[in-house]
């Protein structure tokens, strides 16, 4: 293992690389856009507020796929800020389009890992909430090991939420949502705040996805859960 930060959770490689080829469209928008949305991955974390030029309720989306609930967060709350991790070339091409199209300026984004951006870019309680929707659920169980909700990954989350701050979370599968909360209920970071007796939890204020719809038409039935950073 390759050594990182101090604040670096243990290498979590949830992802593999087989991203589909880009459109024209969306390589125009990488090559136009990048340099008024985009962000590198730094060698000292980020001065937030210098970045969006004020001091604003600051939400994180991990792996937001093609977008669709980042853009839609963003243009319609232009009050808050949003930052989005994204290893897919396709993904991100498709958020800055929709980004430039509506005219929102609130959202920055990172092509690369989520694990070493975490560590790199974000102080401590930096962030006031965290997404976390529909990631690769890794189904079979030898590569259980691989799904990124794990008590190391959680504890860099606990890290730069501030307290009070809500990491919410989503899957259509539900050995995986069974997971999450096994790991979340047991962080002594963490207060359940979403979890209904039924195991079911009211759907959050947020739009569909790709990954979502994908799932339901499947039979699947969507976990959504959300965690408090206690104090």
């Amino acid at each position: 293992m390759s050594d990182e930060s101090a604040h670096a959770p243990r290498r979590i490689k949830s992802f593999v690389k087989r991203e589909g080829r880009l459109t024209p469209g969306q390589e125009k928008n990488l090559a136009d856009l990048w340099p008024r949305y985009g962000l590198e991955r730094p060698d000292t974390p980020i001065d937030w507020p210098s970045v969006f030029a004020r001091r604003a309720h600051r939400t994180l989306e991990i792996g937001f796929g093609a977008g669709e609930v980042l853009a839609d967060l963003a243009i319609n709350h232009p009050e808050r800020d949003f930052i989005g991790i994204e290893v897919y070339r396709t993904g991100v091409g498709r958020l800055l389009g929709a980004l430039e199209a509506a005219g929102a300026t609130n959202t920055r984004v990172f092509r690369d890992d989520a694990v070493e951006v975490l560590a790199a870019a974000f102080a401590d309680n930096s962030l006031d909430e965290v997404l976390l929707y529909f990631p690769d659920p890794w189904p079979k169980k030898r590569h259980h090991k691989r799904r990124i909700v794990q008590p190391v990954f959680a504890d860099e989350i606990a890290r730069v939420l501030a307290p009070g701050g809500l990491w919410r979370l989503a899957t259509d599968w539900e050995n995986y949502g069974e997971h999450m909360r096994d790991v979340l209920d047991a962080h002594p970071a963490f207060e359940n705040v979403g979890d209904n007796a039924d195991g079911t939890v009211s759907a959050p204020p947020r739009r569909d996805t790709r990954f979502e719809n994908r799932g339901l038409k499947k039979g699947h039935v969507v976990h959504d859960l959300a965690y408090r950073r206690r104090s």
